[in-house]
């Protein structure tokens, strides 16, 4: 439930954010900041109250949101299965609820032994160790 009141949140600052494709000009809006934001936390407080005011709105709403989950998650499946019926198994091998008939692609690809001794060897190499008896600094 609190996915779909996110995605609703933000699609409606995405939607407010969007220039009006309208002719008519936008009206002049006097209205504060500290006003939107008192505005903004009375919404909240509203919206975080609401399930205790109508329970049964609320538990029907989380119903809905289940059977919705569900049918988003059947229907990516189905997609996926189209596209992995068609384009063939990605190359990162077989995901979890894959059709058993596709195999797994390995992961790592067999060395080549293209370095040379060169490329092995490293190419820092640490400063020469102090000498702990400098007769310059007191002791």
């Amino acid at each position: 439930m609190r996915f779909l009141l996110r995605m609703a949140f933000w699609l409606t600052v995405i939607l407010a954010l969007l220039p009006s494709g309208g002719s008519q000009p936008t009206p002049k809006l006097n209205v504060s900041a500290i006003d939107a934001m008192s505005a903004a936390k009375a919404t909240v407080t509203d919206v975080q109250s609401f399930c205790d005011r109508q329970r049964d709105a609320c538990t029907l709403g989380s119903q809905a949101a289940v059977a919705i989950g569900q049918r988003a998650q059947a229907g990516a499946k189905m997609v996926y299965e189209y596209l992995n019926q068609h384009l063939g198994p990605h190359s990162a091998g077989v995901a979890d609820g894959a059709s058993a008939e596709a195999t797994p692609l390995p992961l790592a690809r067999p060395s080549q032994h293209t370095l040379s001794p060169n490329d092995l060897a490293p190419a820092w190499h640490p400063p020469p160790a102090r000498k702990e008896g400098r007769s310059d600094r007191p002791a």
